[in-house]
């Protein structure tokens, strides 16, 4: 295991998601300001998620073929650019307003916000590189623990960079974007100077020739068709989905229901990052050993439901800082649980295979959970989006009674 470049991807992560978190509060207020409502709010979010669901597998592949230090580059390199025109959107997009149309000049502006994130989800590729570049450094015996340093990476970038963009924000929205900018920039000369390259030309040939199966609407029927493994993901999406809407509403339902600033918001996404980390690395290991993934999975689907319900109809903050707490519980042991469950029911060759089926499916929701969570702020109310997200927890634990309890919790080999 070679541990110093183990140490750079892990700055490299966490550098990378501090520079993510510290727009993350900002983009409903920033938007706001230029006129969008919480519909188009809810597009723009999902538009940076749109495009990384496209690009993630494509820089992950040209990573194989051309080397993991190149794609980082791009990666880092197209992060850079889209923070910089997030941060100057105001005043292009006023300057080609008064060009073209001085009276669309808030269109415009929002025009190159989505563009920013577009164009950011489009290089997003850093976290799959960096996954396979940890799988290139460490032997089997070591792997895990080398790619748990991208969990605490994510942890540490999403306690820090909310909490920051949100005091950034007191100066201007733009001022995070810029700051993020700014961290985007360190990172690529970091990669640039101290990064060395993780695959031989050999080891690039090697991986250039082998075969993989796309991910196809037949595969995922075939997946779907299976027992246990085809409800569990099932279950995967439809919780994923849930809660991905509470997720990427959050800021809206700060701004609307509670009339919280930007900098408030940052620190409430610090206090959920915190609690992330709390239930990841020092309450789900005894849960585990103590309890099977069956025996956690109803309960902990009843707490996110109720939780979700609850956040609905909440109007105060203090309600809000207690009722997180089992939010995020339930959320961090459901996402554990269910990979597990995964890598559980199908052959150890498959594993790999069904792991990527589930993580498209949360790519997936995480693209339709922002759009809906939107147009539903914008049709009824700041807490549709619990509601919403209540009622799909009930119907997948009603599914989860229904089709997997009942099942035998083997692998079965798929057809």
């Amino acid at each position: 295991m070679k541990t110093g470049s183990l140490l750079i991807i892990f700055v490299i992560v966490f550098v990378d998601l501090l520079g993510f978190g510290l727009i993350l509060p900002l983009l409903p207020y920033y938007a706001s300001a230029y006129g969008a409502s919480p519909t188009v709010v809810g597009l723009l979010v999902a538009s940076y998620a749109a495009a990384s669901l496209i690009s993630s597998p494509i820089l992950g592949r040209l990573s194989d073929r051309y080397g993991r230090r190149p794609v980082l580059l791009v990666s880092v390199f197209g992060t850079l650019v889209g923070f910089l025109l997030l941060g100057l959107a105001d005043p292009i997009g006023r300057g080609l307003a008064a060009w073209l149309a001085p009276s669309a000049s808030n269109r415009f502006v929002l025009s190159l916000l989505f563009l920013a994130r577009i164009l950011d989800g489009i290089t997003a590729g850093n976290i799959t590189v960096a996954q396979a570049y940890i799988s290139d450094v460490t032997d089997e015996e070591n792997r895990a623990r080398g790619l748990g340093l991208i969990g605490a990476a994510f942890g540490l970038g999403f306690i820090i960079g909310p909490a920051a963009g949100g005091l950034l924000s007191r100066a201007g929205y733009h001022i995070p974007a810029f700051a993020a900018a700014g961290v985007a920039a360190f990172n690529l000369i970091q990669i640039a100077l101290l990064l060395p390259e993780s695959l031989t030309e050999e080891r690039r040939r090697v991986l250039g020739q082998v075969e993989r199966p796309p991910f196809t609407l037949q595969a995922l029927r075939v997946a779907l068709r299976r027992p246990v493994v085809g409800p569990l993901l099932h279950i995967r999406f439809f919780f994923g989905l849930a809660f991905a809407t509470f997720q990427s509403t959050f800021a809206l339902y700060a701004q609307y229901r509670l009339n919280l600033s930007a900098d408030v918001t940052g620190y409430l996404l610090t206090y959920v990052g915190l609690l992330a980390v709390i239930t990841q690395g020092g309450l789900i290991g005894p849960l585990i050993r103590r309890f099977s993934e069956n025996q956690l999975l109803i309960p902990e689907l009843w707490l996110m439901g109720f939780s979700l319900l609850a956040w609905a109809f909440l109007s105060t903050l203090p309600l809000l800082l207690i009722l997180l707490i089992p939010l995020a519980f339930a959320g961090g042991v459901l996402n554990t649980i269910l990979q597990s469950a995964l890598t559980k029911a199908v052959y150890r060759d498959e594993i790999g295979g069904i792991l990527g089926l589930a993580g498209s499916l949360e790519a997936a929701s995480r693209v339709i959970a922002p759009a809906v969570g939107g147009f539903l702020i914008d049709r009824f109310d700041p807490g549709a989006p619990g509601i919403f997200s209540a009622l799909l927890i009930a119907w997948t634990i009603g599914f989860a009674y229904r089709h997997l309890l009942s099942a035998k919790a083997r692998p079965v080999q798929s057809t």
